[in-house]
């Protein structure tokens, strides 16, 4: 079955840091599945891995999985979905800036960078696989994957797609992020 996908991307800084080179070459489980609701944590498993496969290939540390990421990724591609829309600025004006700000992820940092990768697909396009290999091939996307200023990833997955409503599709929102804390 082929579909259609979609693909935005931004970045927000505040700072910039590196952080060391690792490699992890596992196999990532599940990443052909195509979301439903009684496998999204499955799927936001292997879409994790897979983009931690691509920062292994380029020498980058992998990112772990944050609560408050997902927190804010999840309630975004909702949205989306809901309200029929696919951009980086909500009709209401928020950003990804201020969708991780009212998190817990910014608190009591003293500096921090975020970038976000926005994605939907039908069919089979809509697997962890497909979406990564989209933003694979995407210049701006690929930047905020494969980023060394980022340790955390929050991986959002909504069933639906913004501009079809189809139940076989899937909309992703990937919260990238790094913060400092004031000592």
């Amino acid at each position: 079955m082929h579909g259609h996908l979609r693909l935005v991307a931004v970045l927000a800084t505040a700072f910039a840091a590196t952080v060391p080179a690792s490699a992890d070459a596992a196999p990532c489980a599940n990443q052909s599945l195509i979301p439903s609701q009684s496998n999204l944590n499955r799927v936001r498993e292997a879409t994790l891995c897979l983009v931690n496969r691509q920062r292994a290939a380029s020498g980058r540390a992998p990112l772990t999985s944050n609560g408050e990421l997902t927190k804010a990724a999840s309630k975004y591609v909702g949205t989306m979905t809901a309200r029929g829309f696919f951009a980086h600025v909500s009709p209401s004006g928020s950003t990804p800036e201020s969708r991780v700000k009212v998190t817990l992820y910014l608190l009591d940092a003293s500096s921090w960078s975020i970038g976000e990768n926005l994605a939907w697909g039908d069919g089979d396009l809509a697997t962890p696989r497909q979406m990564v290999a989209a933003w694979m091939r995407s210049p701006s996307h690929r930047q905020n994957m494969l980023s060394a200023r980022f340790r955390q990833l929050g991986v959002g997955i909504a069933i639906g797609t913004p501009e079809h409503g189809s139940a076989s599709g899937a909309t992703y929102a990937t919260e990238f992020g790094v913060r400092v804390t004031a000592r």
